[in-house]
């Protein structure tokens, strides 16, 4: 049996998009003017927000947006910290044609460094809304801020190689980003031998998995520990789809991977543990500046999880532990009342389907049973 010193924790989210709004109200706030249809100005959103839940500070300091998880991290304290970064970080570049472009301030940066984040995965379909000198500002942010990424880089082998997080006792795990073509990352945002980008699957066809799990298999040494990021998927929808569920399968069994980190869904999906490993096929938005925006409230994209998962020396999954949040006034608060039951009662039915359930854990969390 593993002993507490063999255990691998992981905090593990979804979209973490501090771009527009939230850029506007931290300390350092980047050029307002956005390119969309209806909204031209950053603090547009920042209005929105107020007129639905009231005033916001101005400026906020930069762990505010973390609310109650940065307590969460204390008391848990998990030994790697990994979001998907949905914004590229930078001054520079021209918006790309897409109708929606997200970019924070680089000088804002520490609202990410605040929550001990360890490794941002970079293979979505924002992080070149900036362009290639976008991404390149992204890069040079995370590395001179002693941050890990993967899934993007300056040419094909840098995108495709692993984040390698060294763990206690000098064990390694290892993080691939990965993305999918219907997440909206478009085909040219795909990094080659000459040209940045982002590690993007051609599909989710187990001819696109051969590559994926040859380059795993060679990163991977005895004792390694390995998490397949990936953006997958559209925005709304609590379907999991046949080819997801095969692709994911096909990580473990073929590539060696002990956690398939889906994200790209705007709201929390069902959870599978598969042959003893973790499948999050979507972990919903955690950060974003959403919140004054009608539409899609069935989906509750304003409620969410934090994700602690432990792992065993071989991977296996020992316990998932998630903490109901609530976005409100650009900040994580608790899930209450009503909120955390709709959280309770959709997760349940979600994983029902997928031979999961959920029981009360400690600390106002919920655990996962298989």
């Amino acid at each position: 049996m593993a002993t507490v010193s063999d255990t691998l924790k992981l905090f593990l989210t979804g979209d973490v998009m501090t771009a527009r709004g939230i850029d506007a109200v931290l300390p350092h706030p980047g050029d307002p003017r956005l390119y969309e249809d209806y909204v031209k100005k950053a603090g547009d959103y920042v209005r929105l927000a107020e007129r639905l839940n009231g005033p916001l500070p101005r400026p906020v300091d930069f762990a505010y947006v973390w609310g109650v998880a940065l307590d969460e991290f204390e008391r848990r304290q998990p030994h790697a910290r990994i979001i998907n970064l949905e914004t590229a970080v930078s001054r520079r570049g021209r918006p790309e044609p897409k109708g929606i472009n997200y970019r924070m301030n680089p000088e804002n940066f520490p609202a990410i460094s605040a929550a001990g984040i360890d490794c941002c995965v970079l293979s979505n379909n924002h992080v070149l809304d900036w362009g290639v000198a976008g991404l390149a500002d992204t890069l040079a942010t995370l590395a001179s801020n002693g941050m890990r990424s993967a899934g993007a880089g300056h040419n094909r082998q840098a995108a495709e190689a692993p984040a390698v997080l060294l763990q206690p006792g000098g064990q390694r795990l290892l993080v691939f980003g990965l993305g999918a073509p219907d997440s909206g990352i478009p085909p040219e945002w795909a990094a080659t031998d000459k040209r940045a980008g982002v590690a993007r699957l051609k599909d989710l066809s187990m001819q696109s998995l051969r590559p994926v799990a040859e380059r795993i298999l060679q990163y991977k040494k005895t004792g390694d520990r390995v998490v397949a990021s990936i953006h997958w998927g559209g925005n709304w929808g609590f379907e999991i789809p046949r080819e997801q569920v095969r692709f994911a399968h096909a990580l473990i069994d073929e590539a060696g991977v002990d956690v398939v980190h889906g994200h790209s869904s705007h709201h929390i999906k069902g959870i599978e543990v598969y042959r003893e490993r973790l499948i999050l096929y979507g972990c919903g938005d955690l950060l974003n500046d959403y919140e004054g925006i009608e539409g899609h409230t069935t989906y509750r994209g304003d409620l969410g999880f934090l994700y602690f998962a432990s792992l065993d020396p071989g991977g296996r999954l020992q316990t998932l532990e998630l903490t109901p949040t609530r976005l409100h006034r650009f900040r994580l608060c608790h899930a209450e009342g009503d909120d955390r039951q709709w959280l309770h009662d959709t997760l349940s039915r979600e994983c029902a389907r997928l031979g999961s359930s959920l029981q009360p854990g400690t600390q106002n969390a919920f655990e996962l049973r298989w």
